[in-house]
């Protein structure tokens, strides 16, 4: 009991405390904005912007990779779905929304006629 007398001993004699000013209870939530915004934010839509174009300027023949790690050539494009030759005759109707990229070539198997 003797401890809770003396809490609010110790809470009657301490001084009244100034209220931060309207401009220092902003500085922490505008900073924290600013780093989700340039952290999280930007280069989402940046990444979402390259992957619209991606999909605007796919052509036949092309090689491209699928979400699902498929790799086969454009043989046609239609509003919604692509269809992709992953073999000789074989061939996966895909949505155009999970065309993830280009594939790569590798030089190597591009120039066969410069090896002796």
């Amino acid at each position: 009991m003797d401890w809770i007398l003396f809490g609010t001993a110790l809470a009657e004699g301490a001084p009244a405390q100034a209220s931060p000013s309207f401009l220092e209870v902003l500085i922490l939530p505008l900073g924290l904005l600013a780093i989700m915004y340039f952290m999280i934010i930007r280069p989402q839509s940046k990444r979402n912007k390259e992957h619209r174009e991606l999909l605007q300027n796919l052509k036949v023949g092309e090689e491209v990779m699928t979400t699902g790690g498929i790799i086969g050539r454009i043989k046609s494009v239609a509003d919604t779905f692509v269809t992709l030759e992953v073999a000789t005759g074989v061939n996966v109707k895909v949505v155009t929304a999970n065309v993830s990229g280009y594939t790569k070539k590798n030089p190597n198997t591009a120039t066969t006629t410069d090896k002796k």
